[in-house]
């Protein structure tokens, strides 16, 4: 899952500090707070008509004589990146309407099938007379958060889609920390590739079985425009825009830029550096690939390796008109507040994210302002503005999450295997656009792989383990046979452990 955050109510703790500002005359009133918040069939196509393709093999979205209704996607999704993008689906005979996450960072098509305390609504499979339970069950286990159930199929119907879909879906029966205070969504639509699947990648994901039964161009695009909303806010505004089956050409401006997918599990991509204002951080790039590096609109923040995050903060620090910051706001354990109208953006500078090139010996950079990274999150007695820092250390790869989403159109090309940014036209804030794109650069200075000697990755492991407990096995019995020998003999023991976890990350 990737899908993380929530909205839930802050207990602010009033401690007033002052910090002076670099080189200038006046000083910024600033205040740090403590608080908990989420920073967490038969298909018939008589009607339908073949798709018009355009040049570079992409469908173009805005084609009327689509088989998918193209341009009713648009403004499909509502949520912002505190509470998830969402869209609303109906499952079952007859339809039962539920809001779906969407999270590219995971491969599963998962609803809640019984009551929780903090959804409204759930998935009643008695209810459907065309749901039918495969009776396999399956778990998934999130670094915070865990769902069980067992896999069905069932019809699905999706809006600006002809007809209906038969699709797997994991009902959700029990779950801890999944589904969060203040969401409006009962279920997850993962739409990454097979590999991720649980209990295997036997289960074929949504995006897969869409494409397959349809016959629509193996693309899906997504504008995610909540930059700059606070997270505070009790309702949901319109979110953005998943296009299945091709690209929008008026939810973007300028050029499409792509980088190749380097492995189809999530979508994997290559990082050769980063930026904070026109400062090189000068790291190897292997750091920034450390692991891996993926684009995941469920994940909430930018999350970097440890020693990328370092560099990251200290760097800001250094650049930031604001001395002696607290570690607590980089921590993401407190709040910076300002009074009320005294927007922190212009003491912060822009981050910059460098991409290989489908010309692999090219990069592209995509740029957000701080209006990205420095995130409203409440309003204090209606006298001070707060704000959280959307940038975490991570210890499982560099994830490419809304907080950068939010400031571009991305094409999942899986097609091409390759995944294109562009400047979303809703990423703006008072009028200011709060990202930008540039290149080509050249790539001659980094290595030509920057993303060789990251770990196994966890398919793999799975394998591995298997085989682990395989050898055990044959040396337990050969243990038993031993036991039975008038013989003297040692005894050995083995432990095989195995954790299956898909990256996440939930700001509780």
């Amino acid at each position: 899952m990737a899908y993380h955050n929530g909205s839930i109510p802050l207990r602010a703790l009033f401690i007033m500090l002052c910090f002076g500002m670099a080189k200038s005359l006046y000083t910024i009133p600033l205040k740090i707070f403590t608080g908990k918040f989420n920073s967490s069939l038969d298909l018939d196509l008589t009607p339908l008509k073949l798709i018009q393709a355009s040049g570079n093999g992409l469908s173009l979205a805005s084609d009327p004589a689509g088989i998918v209704n193209f341009l009713d996607m648009v403004n499909n999704l509502q949520g912002d990146s505190g509470r998830g993008y969402y869209m609303e689906m109906s499952l079952g005979t007859p339809g039962q309407k539920l809001n779906i996450l969407v999270d590219t960072g995971s491969s599963n098509f998962a609803v809640a099938a019984a009551a929780h305390p903090f959804i409204t609504h759930f998935f009643n499979t008695a209810l459907s007379s065309t749901y039918k339970s495969t009776g396999r069950g399956v778990a998934v286990k999130y670094t915070q958060g865990n769902w069980e159930g067992e896999l069905g199929t069932d019809l699905v119907l999706i809006p600006s889609i002809a007809g209906t879909l038969t699709i797997n879906i994991a009902t959700i029966l029990s779950s801890d920390g999944f589904f969060l205070p203040g969401v409006n969504w009962q279920g997850i639509l993962g739409l990454a590739y097979p590999l991720l699947a649980r209990p295997d990648s036997s289960v074929e994901p949504f995006f897969n079985s869409v494409v397959r039964q349809t016959g629509i161009p193996d693309v899906f695009s997504l504008q995610m425009c909540g930059a700059g909303l606070s997270a505070s806010t009790t309702a949901d505004p319109t979110g953005g825009s998943l296009v299945m089956g091709g690209v929008e050409p008026t939810l973007f401006s300028g050029s499409m830029w792509y980088t190749p997918i380097k492995e189809e599990w999530y979508y994997q991509v290559e990082v050769l550096k980063l930026e904070v204002g026109d400062q090189n951080l000068n790291l190897d790039c292997k750091e920034y690939n450390k692991d891996k590096a993926i684009v995941d609109s469920g994940t909430t923040l930018l999350r970097l390796p440890v020693n990328v995050f370092s560099a990251v903060v200290e760097a800001i620090s250094r650049t930031s008109l604001i001395q002696d910051f607290t570690s607590g706001f980089w921590g993401g354990t407190k709040l910076a507040c300002w009074l009320k109208g005294e927007t922190p953006w212009r003491f912060f500078p822009k981050l910059s994210i460098y991409l290989r090139a489908t010309n692999t010996s090219q990069s592209f950079k995509i740029s957000i302002l701080p209006q990205l990274y420095i995130q409203p999150i409440a309003d204090v007695d209606g006298t001070l503005d707060c704000f959280r820092f959307g940038i975490s250390s991570s210890a499982n790869g560099l994830v490419i999450g809304a907080t950068v989403m939010e400031g571009f159109y991305v094409i999942f090309d899986r097609a091409e295997k390759r995944v294109g940014f562009a400047v979303s036209r809703c990423a703006v804030n008072g009028g200011i656009a709060v990202s930008e794109i540039s290149g080509p650069f050249s790539s001659a200075d980094v290595a030509s792989d920057c993303a060789a000697g990251g770990l196994l990755k966890e398919p793999l492991l799975w394998v591995i383990s298997y085989a682990l407990v395989a050898v055990c096995v044959v040396v337990l019995l050969i243990l038993l046979l031993l036991l039975v020998l008038p013989c003297r003999h040692r005894d050995r023991s083995g432990e095989i452990t195995d954790e299956s976890s898909l990256v996440r990350h939930r700001i509780k």
